[in-house]
């Protein structure tokens, strides 16, 4: 009896299990964003959890990154098409258009959460706002400076 039991037990759940699906969404999220209006193109940033890679397909940027702390050694390239340049994971990095005409270029990012901070927001938009008195010290200006700083409108370019 405890055979036919275990018997149909083992059936029901196998039945029911072929009506149920479980998987891991696609690691692989692939989307454009182009950008038509220069002004709201890259502030320095960073992606605090991945590499990025940049392949340049047409025009010419002034790209780089600066190292950690103590050095905060500025790295730059001037690419052009066909140019490919690395920013490593957590490092603060920027891309310029330096060209006479629009440039096209593709990243790529070893993470499909790879998070971004742009330093100019976080820092003078953060909300609520980071005490003047503190950003002046930091960054050794007037407080009437990071004031105004702080009451710029910084674009959303995420």
């Amino acid at each position: 009896m405890k055979g036919v039991q275990f018997l149909v037990a083992f059936v029901v759940l196998a039945l029911a299990s072929s009506f149920a699906s479980a998987s891991d969404p696609s690691p692989l999220q692939d989307f454009c964003v182009a950008i038509d209006d220069y002004k709201s193109g890259e502030l320095p940033h960073t992606h605090p959890r991945a590499n990025e890679i940049l392949f340049v397909q047409e025009g010419t940027l002034y790209v780089g990154f600066v190292t950690s702390n103590p050095d905060n050694k500025l790295f730059t390239k001037v690419l052009n098409k066909g140019d490919v340049f690395v920013f490593p994971i957590g490092l603060i990095h920027f891309q310029f258009n330096i060209g006479k005409t629009n440039a096209v270029a593709f990243a790529a990012q070893s993470s499909q959460n790879p998070g971004v901070i742009t330093i100019a927001n976080a820092v003078f938009k953060s909300d609520p706002p980071i005490n003047p008195d503190v950003l002046a010290k930091a960054f050794q200006l007037d407080q009437n400076v990071v004031k105004s700083l702080q009451a710029k409108f910084w674009w959303d370019n995420n």
